[in-house]
Formats: C-alpha cells, structure tokens, sequence
C-alpha cells in the first residue's frame, strides 16, 4: 500500500501479514481524501483512526496536512507495523498508537478531542461491536463540524448510529460504502 498524495506521495507503507487486516484500497482511499480536501477538514486536524490495520487511513491524512494521528488497534504484531511505518515516514512525535479494542481505546482520549475520525472495523462484526465504536467515538468530536468517517461493505446494512450523529453524506466507491457522520445539531 501507498500514499496517494501530500509530503509522504509515493511511500510505501507496511501492511499486516496475513488475512485479518483488509488495507483500504487506493481507488476508496483517493476518493475519500478527495471528499475530506472539499470539506477543508484535513489541514491541523486531530484524527483517530480506529481499527487502524497498517494506520493507512491515518498515515494519509498526516500526509495531507493533519497535526497529529491517533491510532487504536487491538493487536499487538498490527501496532508494531504501525510503529514501523511511523518510524519510517520519522512522524513518531506526530503520532500516538493505542493496542485496545476500538471502543476501550477510545474511551482513554479526552472528551471533545478529536476533529475527524476514521472507523474501518472487519467486516465481519457484529453490529452491536460496530454501534459500540460509534458510541465511544461520539464524545470525542470536538464540535459540531467534527466528522466520522465509517467504512464497511457495501452489502453490510447501513450502521445503526447513536441518537447524537446524523448522516451527512453516503458515498460507494466499488464494494466498499462509506458513511460521513457528524453530530446533530
């Protein structure tokens, strides 16, 4: 996997080995980021990105402009190939990596925190695991321009969100949907 675009064009990340990780494809990534830079959401932002596999989401984004990336992933042999692309892109100091479940490691950052969220869980979980992460992730948007970025298949039903987040835009890119989420006004 690569970095599409920004100070780290061209970088190639290292990705988990084996099946249990399902790095975003570039076509869904450039898409995404093409989105976030009309939103004018990336430039000094705090993003978490959650359930991070190769932290490709949050590596991109750090790439584009964001101030600082927090990575929460709950396998140990994943967040030590998270390091390992933080140590070769040298953005250590810019970057926090948290092994806990999704809604664990979330529930450890500051209330009201974070300004853009990235949530890829396997596809394969079970929705109440799925609506817990958008539970734990709620709390943490710093205001209501704040956004959650959610990925899943694009057969998997649409998420159920907490009564604080509203739908703000829905995109499909191939088989893969995402979900911009913000909080209700």
């Amino acid at each position: 996997m690569r970095i599409i675009a920004g100070r780290f064009k061209g970088h190639r990340l290292k990705t988990p080995p084996g099946e249990g990780t399902r790095p975003t494809s570039d076509r869904v990534r450039e898409s995404l980021f093409s989105s976030l830079t009309t939103l004018d959401v990336l430039t000094g932002a705090h993003v978490l990105d959650v359930c991070a596999g190769s932290g490709g989401l949050g590596f991109e984004a750090l790439s584009r402009g964001a101030a600082h990336v927090t990575f929460i992933e709950r396998a140990a042999s994943v967040c030590r190939v998270i390091t390992a692309n933080a140590r070769s892109l040298r953005v250590t100091g810019e970057v926090e990596i948290i092994q806990a479940s999704a809604a664990s490691g979330a529930g450890r950052l500051p209330e009201g925190s974070i300004d853009l969220i990235f949530a890829d869980p396997p596809y394969p979980m079970p929705e109440a695991e799925v609506t817990a992460i958008l539970d734990a992730c709620v709390p943490l948007l710093r205001d209501p321009a704040a956004l959650i970025v959610f990925e899943r298949s694009s057969r998997s039903p649409e998420p159920r969100l907490p009564q604080r987040l509203e739908v703000f835009r829905h995109k499909k890119v191939g088989e893969t949907a995402l979900w911009f989420l913000q909080l209700r006004e």
